[in-house]
């Protein structure tokens, strides 16, 4: 008895822990961005690698309206779950990412969706702004 109920707190504690690390905004760099979302040194055509669709945030520490949108998008990925996922790249450390995508000025979000073009939206969005585009592009409910 004793075993069979630690066994079940083990898995319900282990579902938990997969279940918040899934919902976490994630900071990438320019090796994790082609592993994990697209690859242009080998590919021309845009090859999304991802199984859920995603927002990529260029940003740098010293942006006030980059500090500003990343605790929005924290909300968005706390509320979507493991619908999306939101990745961090910091323009100062990921200069070769910053340049493949023209990063001139930031914010500057890569919206990925799982079967459609990428689109790139600029500057300081309130968060029901992000929410439509989201609803708009990703189909998710």
């Amino acid at each position: 008895m004793k075993k069979s109920l630690i066994l079940l707190l083990l898995s319900v504690g282990t579902l938990l822990t997969i279940n918040i690390a899934a919902q976490k905004v994630e900071n990438i760099d320019t090796k994790a961005f082609k592993e994990k979302i697209f690859n242009y040194d080998t590919l021309k055509v845009w090859n999304y690698y991802g199984n859920k669709p995603a927002i990529v945030d260029f940003y740098a520490d010293w942006c006030g309206p980059c500090k500003r949108l990343s605790p929005i998008l924290e909300e968005i990925q706390q509320e979507l779950g493991s619908k999306i996922q939101v990745y961090k790249v910091n323009t100062d450390k990921e200069r070769e990412l910053a340049h493949v995508f023209n990063v001139r000025s930031i914010p500057l979000m890569l919206f990925i969706p799982k079967d459609k073009e990428p689109f790139l939206v600029s500057g300081l969005r309130p968060k029901e702004q992000l929410l439509a585009l989201i609803k708009e592009h990703f189909d998710i409910q």
